[in-house]
């Protein structure tokens, strides 16, 4: 039985893949210095991180978002079975994902779309799962919706199809490139199957009450996307930020963030227009609930979690 958010007329359910308590935050941000976490660490909540331990929370998951007649989820966590050496915590996973989904009621021929934020290992992977050693769709009926320039990058970094005008030059050089085989394994068999929908990221309306607003800068054309129902807003934030200490300090970069100045604008620009809205932020690697709002501090901002506001389903 899992608790669930109301949006206007969506229900929201987290489908858990991973949870750890164990990340450095010296590995996650390595920017950061030990009078930073000295300032910030009483601001963070228990679940979030260990003040004995010193570490930090995180974890995978995707959104189970149900409306009156259409089922979606927004990313798809990592899947099972992907080979990711570069990525150990992520490599060969064996989770009970579906199964959690099927808790929900939700049988992966039931879900209508998959939107999402950025095309990275562990937000598409679900899309594909393994069967007679070929990766095949793991949502046959659904239209899967992402940004044309992340699969121009994605295709072109497994050297499927070269794209030498990526990455733009406005966004600098990158510190790293997107891990290999994410494309092929995940994105691929998708486009081949007829269920892919390739978009330009520029803030409209793609699905009734769902648009995608470019935050580029954690991955080349990443996209926050905004839910309005009923007179309510929510966002999907994506990998703008992987922890409440990014909320008060947007500076420290993610050792993850392919463009690390973009990264950090697109971060601070979230920040003020989730503070200003107060609107509900559904995140993609917070630990505890996973849901929050941000608040405006006087030199800053900070993170509350928030509580389900419906109850058990499944």
């Amino acid at each position: 039985m899992t608790p669930s958010f109301q949006v206007g007329d969506a229900r929201i359910t987290r489908i858990p893949e991973l949870h750890w308590n164990n990340a450095d935050p010296g590995h996650l941000y390595p920017d950061i210095d030990a009078e930073t976490l000295a300032t910030f660490a009483p601001s963070l909540t228990a679940g979030s991180y260990n003040a004995a331990t010193g570490l930090l929370a995180q974890g995978t998951h995707a959104w189970l978002v149900q409306r009156p007649g259409l089922t979606l989820l927004i990313d798809t966590a990592t899947g099972n079975d992907k080979p990711l050496p570069d990525a150990p915590a992520l490599d060969h996973l064996h989770t009970p994902f579906l199964e959690r989904l099927a808790d929900m009621g939700v049988q992966p021929d039931q879900v209508d779309l998959v939107l999402h934020t950025h095309i990275h290992a562990d937000h598409v992977g679900w899309n594909t799962r393994l069967r007679d050693g070929k990766w095949v769709p793991t949502f046959p009926n659904a239209r899967h919706i992402f940004s044309a320039v992340e699969a121009q990058y994605g295709s072109s970094n497994d050297g499927v199809d070269p794209a030498p005008d990526l990455p733009p030059g406005v966004l600098g050089a990158p510190n790293h490139r997107p891990l290999p085989r994410v494309y092929t394994d995940s994105i691929l068999p998708v486009i081949e199957a007829g269920l892919a929908q390739a978009i330009e990221i520029d803030g409209q309306e793609i699905v009734p009450g769902f648009s995608f607003h470019p935050t580029p800068g954690h991955s080349i054309d990443h996209a926050s996307i905004r839910l309005q129902s009923g007179g309510e807003e929510a966002w999907f934030t994506g990998d703008v930020m992987h922890h409440p200490l990014q909320v008060y300090r947007p500076d420290l970069r993610s050792v993850y963030c392919e463009f690390i100045k973009p990264a950090e604008q697109s971060r601070r620009w979230f920040l003020a227009r989730a503070a200003e809205s107060g609107s509900l932020c559904f995140t993609s690697h917070f630990a505890e609930t996973g849901v929050g709002r941000v608040k405006r501090r006087e030199d800053g901002f900070s993170w509350e979690f928030v509580q389900p506001n419906q109850g058990n389903i499944g």
